[in-house]
């Protein structure tokens, strides 16, 4: 009973609506209405500028760490002879919280895409994985400033490394590593076809530099 109490409690800690709430705060606005139309870091970065995109994307990562450490109220989860079994009820709450950002019930079932709080929800569970797909996650995203194919190769990496690296032995772990990556697929369908097409947006991180190699070519 109170692990289904817990699963509530995550989903409704997922559910907050960070981008929605800061754009109508400060900005009067709802950031669903302008560019992609997501409730999201990414978004965030594309209509409110770094600074607050940055702020969206920490709270979203806290989002999954909170809600997936709520294992802690129960004493039983928190012995190294349950491991195993605090390893699934931290995939339960983690996941109830990324469907909480996806469909929030604090800003009409319109969310974002889960992928910050999918890594905060991963360092809570194996911060040695969530440090390897980050860094696959900031290398991508220095290369190209595309947020969207950033996440698509670090939820790729993510199933990656648990299958094959780390070889984790907690088979829900496993399948939902690869659930994991093709929801990060699915989710991205859009972006990857403006991808395709080259007509996906790039994040303002980076800009002058891009700008700068830009006239050296020129």
């Amino acid at each position: 009973m109170i692990e289904a109490v817990l699963i509530v409690l995550a989903y409704l800690i997922g559910s907050i609506p960070t981008a929605v709430w800061i754009s109508k705060y400060f900005f009067e606005i709802d950031i669903r209405d302008y560019g992609s139309g997501n409730a999201g870091a990414t978004n965030t970065f594309r209509v409110l500028g770094s600074r607050w995109g940055t702020i969206v994307m920490i709270v979203d990562v806290l989002k999954g760490i909170i809600a997936t450490s709520l294992y802690i109220v129960v004493a039983f989860y928190t012995t190294d002879t349950h491991s195993d079994d605090r390893t699934k009820l931290m995939v339960g709450l983690g996941l109830a919280a990324v469907i909480g950002h996806i469909f929030p019930i604090w800003a009409g079932f319109r969310g974002g895409k889960g992928v910050a709080t999918l890594l905060g929800m991963i360092l809570a569970i194996q911060p040695a994985v969530a440090g390897c797909c980050l860094l696959v996650f900031l290398s991508v995203l220095y290369l190209t400033r595309f947020v969207s194919l950033s996440s698509i190769l670090a939820g790729i990496a993510f199933a990656v490394l648990i299958l094959f690296i780390f070889d984790d032995n907690v088979t829900l772990y496993r399948i939902f590593s690869v659930l994991v990556a093709l929801m990060v697929i699915l989710t991205h369908q859009k972006n990857i076809n403006r991808l395709i097409n080259g007509t996906e947006s790039k994040v303002p991180i980076l800009k002058y530099r891009d700008r700068r190699r830009e006239r050296r070519r020129r």
